[in-house]
């Protein structure tokens, strides 16, 4: 235990012995400050940059119910919304570094926007990693009243009727635009890019015919593919996910090298400990180990991954080249 004097509580000094007071008690506070060994001692509040309903917006929820069991302490979600996930990841990037406010997201505010956006209100690069949670395959969704029942007859059709065909996607800048956007890209299609604020409303009007296709990752759309109302014409994963082995890859439908995984991962905010950083992500990892939360996982399509800061930090660091790749290649711009 540290124990600290108030300096407003000491006897008259010199000006010699004032600045080792001084200097004992700037020593004393930084030691104070990193000493984690209590953490956590109250609740911890994860926020998340998209609307509730998502995949983005289940799986904190999913694994914070086993930190608050690990833990002792309540693991809350707060939904903060907007800007392709940059309002969110500015709050916790001005957030207190004592690992009680944390950031779970897709791609997008940690690995993409940094590509797309000529200033950002916080740098992407500053974050202190904690793990990633899981990835989801994204998948090419369509609303029944669109006739192509494979990616062949969709190009063809696309390409014979230049933007007559629309796309959802979660926001310009996330990653189910600019999967989108490689497909145009790749297959050399015009398709009309119709925008939300997330992927639980874009889904709502794809579901209600006003869009006609979608890229989306499995977890938020499955129940919907499993009822008859949407209809998955490819996958984006490198191989063919085991819920629907009939369903090709868009690479294996004509366009080779084509791959797009949604990951989701946590970070903390700058200057966090490393020793918190760690200890999130071994009780992350552990979470992820047990049977309920691998089942509510596979549920969502989701594969479990639990990567370390370390391991995170390099993941990080590709991911932010790949998709510069994208959005350079594909000419991507955001207003």
């Amino acid at each position: 235990m540290f124990r600290c004097v108030s300096l407003f509580t000491l006897p008259p000094k010199s000006g010699a012995a004032l600045l080792a007071t001084l200097a004992s008690l700037l020593a004393c506070a930084a030691a104070i400050a990193q000493d984690t060994s209590g953490y956590p001692a109250r609740a911890i509040r994860i926020i998340v940059p998209f609307p509730a309903g998502g995949t983005a917006d289940l799986l904190p929820r999913i694994v914070g119910e086993r930190l608050t069991a690990r833990f002792g302490q309540p693991v809350l979600v707060e939904n903060r919304p907007g800007a392709a996930g940059n309002i969110g990841a500015e709050a916790v990037f001005k957030a207190d570094p004592d690992g009680y406010t944390l950031l779970s997201t897709p791609p997008s505010p940690l690995a993409i926007n940094q590509s797309l956006y000529a200033k950002l209100a916080f740098d992407p690069a500053a974050f202190v990693p904690v793990s990633v949670i899981a990835a989801v395959p994204n998948a090419l969704l369509a609303h029944p009243k669109v006739s192509a029942a494979t990616v062949q007859e969709l190009v063809a059709f696309a390409r014979a009727n230049p933007e007559r065909l629309n796309y959802a996607s979660q926001g310009s800048g996330t990653t189910s635009h600019l999967t989108a956007e490689l497909f145009k890209s790749m297959a050399g299609v015009r398709l009309t890019h119709v925008p939300y604020k997330g992927s639980a409303p874009a889904l709502t009007d794809l579901l209600g015919g006003q869009v006609d296709l979608m890229f989306d990752n499995l977890g938020a759309s499955m129940q919907h593919v499993r009822a008859g109302k949407l209809k998955v014409l490819a996958v984006g994963s490198p191989r063919r996910v085991t819920v629907l082995p009939a369903v090709p890859t868009v690479a294996e439908s004509g366009l080779p090298g084509f791959q797009a995984v949604t990951w989701f991962g946590v970070v903390a905010p700058p200057r966090t400990p490393a020793d918190i950083a760690s200890r999130l992500s071994g009780a992350i990892a552990e979470a992820l180990r047990h049977p309920e939360v691998t089942k509510r996982l596979t549920d969502l399509t989701a594969e479990p991954v639990g990567s370390s800061p370390t391991e995170m930090a390099g993941f990080l660091k590709d991911e932010v080249e790949r998709w510069r790749r994208v959005i350079v290649g594909a000419g991507v711009k955001v207003d």
